[in-house]
């Protein structure tokens, strides 16, 4: 039996016969993302922020957590950069392809 497993193994007998899965056994299940392990947990980390910034997303926050917010907001600068790279990208490949006509 797998050290990782909570299922008991069907040694002999009917293959056919699967044990029974509870909801305990999905909860730990791990979901590989490009055959690592998905994190599902937030990183807990130490930042000196200013407290114009602090007081900003509180305010802003509401009942969602100014923490939630600023999580989401750096978010929007990863897909934000992403899109501006692509972006720069599209332009000098178009620019390159009509300065070859």
């Amino acid at each position: 039996m797998s050290n990782r497993s909570t299922l008991p193994t069907v040694d002999d007998g009917d293959p056919d016969e699967v044990p029974p899965i509870a909801q305990a056994d999905i909860d730990q299940a791990v979901y590989p993302v490009n055959l690592e392990p998905m994190l599902r947990k937030k990183q807990k980390i130490s930042i000196a922020l200013d407290p114009e910034v602090v007081a900003w997303f509180k305010a802003k926050a509401g009942k969602r957590g100014y923490q939630t917010l600023i999580n989401q907001a750096l978010h929007l600068i990863i897909i934000s950069d992403q899109i501006e790279s692509t972006l720069r990208r599209v332009i000098r490949e178009e620019l390159t392809d009509r300065r070859s006509s």
